[in-house]
């Protein structure tokens, strides 16, 4: 071959590899990296100033941005003085338990000094979602939006907005955090009560010594804003209304849905939304504002009533108006109607670019009971009785143990879960009514226990709320690993002759959190597909202290591309825990855990 024709060969060869690499790109997507530093820090609230652990000195942190089908390396050095870790909130991480997150469940603590780098792999999430810690209730200042684009070249499902901006409402406390939760969790005391909660980091125009300092979002009259809020408050839901403006939801928990036109929206912890917003009134200042929703008993008065605010301020010239106006439309405290109302109209958009691919044929079944239930414990000081309050799952509290239950289900370490988790309640009764059979019902046990699903598995779990100790709430129940398909809701007792006759199964909203209705159910369908393990848990971080948690161990497919990746080189190695309430499953004594460590 001369060298004229070499040179072509080469040529149309080295097009080729372009293309490929092109293909590739476009196929795994873009890859990025973060870095993640964990620093106390002091921030000025409410006319007290508190040193708060936050990420790269700033609260809320920083966000992360990608499109869809991207992998985002994040590298978190921890400069705190306890133990971290992050959670990418509502990200699948297909064949990746290794960097999910949660303490105990995928993995140990970052301790101080050290540094863990994740991996977090997109596949067909699309919108918003957020990170967090993962530790305690280290995510009330430990937390972040992500957003994630649509593939390059494609576009949203609706009209581009012209521009966008982040909302996210978090939750405020007064004093240490970490100790105040860790004296609770060792006394059998009520966990801490947020004082205020915060838009963007701010308290708004109503609280003290906040004035100065109220979030502003600036808007050209006019433009159409695709506005993401997240929310990131520790315990409760809330309403959020903008004065005089119309909201559209286009998107929930990184899924579109149908666009539901409405004046307010109610989001509880965890969820994300997509809303657009048309700046089309009259030049001037508008609050924004949430108002907490309360779906608890209507004696319990003890939660934050502080009406948060930001504002959104029209450019351009005109008279300031004394005082921005402020939502009408906004819901008080106890609108239960208000909330049902919002969250009954969420549907998938069920499409042919966005289609459903709820299960039909179901191999698995569950039914869960979520309570308020009480733990006898002789060693709790402030305990009534010996008893303490807490809350189950099948009258289950979790308890973490002494390694993450990935690395010891990978390794086939025995003694650190068991797989007995009940797929029925032990007693059947009327859950949402006002008498109980025995008073034995209200004790529960503690335990590590998980339920196994073989790979492929078409999954409905019932979740059905109860009114024991009066704790009946609207529970907002987050998997991680997944998103499911909400096919149905009610109130009152589960029947499985009549509700499954209702159940949605041509457009029901895809999430990877929503909520129990109080004294009702919730059913739920998906495909367990993706290998691991994988967290169950209410995303109120005062009943995942209680134990409202257990997890899925999803078994590997029959290949290598339906099995588990190989862990990484490094995982964090793990102490137990310093503080429980009960002797560990080992048999260990308290000073025997303090110094145990367990190494990879």
């Amino acid at each position: 071959m001369n060298s004229k024709n070499m040179h072509t060969v080469l040529g149309f060869l080295g097009i080729l590899l372009l293309l490929g690499q092109l293909y590739f790109s476009m196929v795994q997507g873009e890859v990025h990296f973060y870095d993640f530093v964990l620093k106390e820090k002091n921030f000025t609230k409410l006319c007290n100033t508190e040193s708060i652990l936050v990420v790269n000195e700033s609260f809320p942190g920083p966000v992360i941005r990608v499109h869809k089908g991207d992998t985002v390396y994040v590298n978190v050095r921890n400069e705190g003085y306890y133990g971290v870790t992050i959670h990418w909130h509502g990200v699948k991480q297909p064949r990746n338990p290794w960097s999910d997150g949660p303490e105990y469940i995928t993995q140990c603590p970052i301790e101080p000094g050290s540094n863990f780098t994740y991996e977090v792999i997109f596949s067909d999430e699309e919108g918003t979602l957020w990170w967090h810690a993962h530790s305690d209730w280290t995510r009330a200042t430990v937390h972040g939006a992500i957003v994630i684009l649509p593939p390059v070249g494609s576009t949203y499902p609706f009209a581009k907005p012209d521009e966008e901006e982040i909302v996210v409402l978090a939750a405020w406390y007064d004093g240490n955090l970490k100790e105040l939760v860790d004296e609770a969790i060792e006394t059998g005391d009520d966990l801490p009560h947020s004082v205020a909660n915060t838009i963007n980091g701010e308290p708004g125009d109503f609280c003290p010594c906040s004035k100065g300092t109220t979030y502003r979002w600036m808007v050209d009259y006019g433009k159409t804003y695709l506005f993401r809020v997240v929310n990131a408050v520790m315990n409760a839901e809330v309403f959020f209304a903008v004065a005089e403006h119309n909201l559209t939801v286009v998107g929930m928990d990184a899924h579109y849905i149908k666009p539901i036109s409405t004046e307010y929206i109610m989001i509880s912890p965890g969820q994300t939304m997509d809303v657009l917003l048309t700046a089309n009134q009259p030049l001037g200042h508008y609050y924004m504002a949430i108002r907490q929703y309360s779906s608890e008993d209507a004696s319990v008065a003890d939660f934050d009533r502080v009406n948060t605010t930001a504002i959104l301020q029209y450019k351009g010239n005109y008279t300031i108006p004394s005082s921005p106006s402020f939502p009408t439309a906004l819901p008080l405290y106890l609108d239960y109607m208000a909330a049902l109302t919002f969250t009954s109209r969420i549907r998938s958009l069920a499409n042919k670019e966005h289609p459903v691919n709820v299960p039909l044929n179901i191999t698995e079944r569950m039914y869960i009971t979520v309570s308020m239930n009480l733990l006898y414990c002789p060693i709790c000081t402030r305990a009534h009785d010996n008893e303490t309050l807490v809350s189950t799952l099948n009258n289950i509290t979790w308890v973490n143990p002494s390694t993450d239950v990935l690395h010891a289900y990978y390794r086939n370490i025995s003694g650190v879960y068991t797989t007995d988790f009940p797929d029925y309640p032990p007693l059947f009764y009327n859950f949402t009514g006002d008498e109980f059979p025995a008073d034995n019902i209200l004790l529960t046990s503690q335990g590590t226990k998980v339920k196994v699903l073989n790979y492929g598995e078409a999954v409905e779990i019932v979740f059905q709320g109860t009114a024991l100790l009066k704790g009946s709430v609207n529970h907002p129940m987050h998997l991680h690993g997944y998103s499911y398909y909400v096919v149905g809701t009610g109130f009152g007792n589960f029947d499985n002759e009549t509700d499954p006759k209702g159940f949605n199964l041509v457009d029901p909203p895809e999430l990877n959190t929503f909520g129990v209705p109080k004294k009702g159910w919730l059913a739920i369908r998906f495909v367990a597909n993706n290998p691991g393990v994988w967290f169950w848990h209410c995303h109120f971080d005062r009943h995942l202290s209680w134990g409202m948690n257990t997890a899925f161990i999803v078994k590997n497919g029959p290949t290598t591309e339906t099995s588990i990746r190989q862990p990484p080189a490094y995982m964090p190695s793990c102490k137990v825990p310093l503080k429980v309430r009960i002797q560990n499953i080992d048999g260990l004594d308290e000073e025997d855990m303090e110094n145990q460590t367990i190494l990879d």
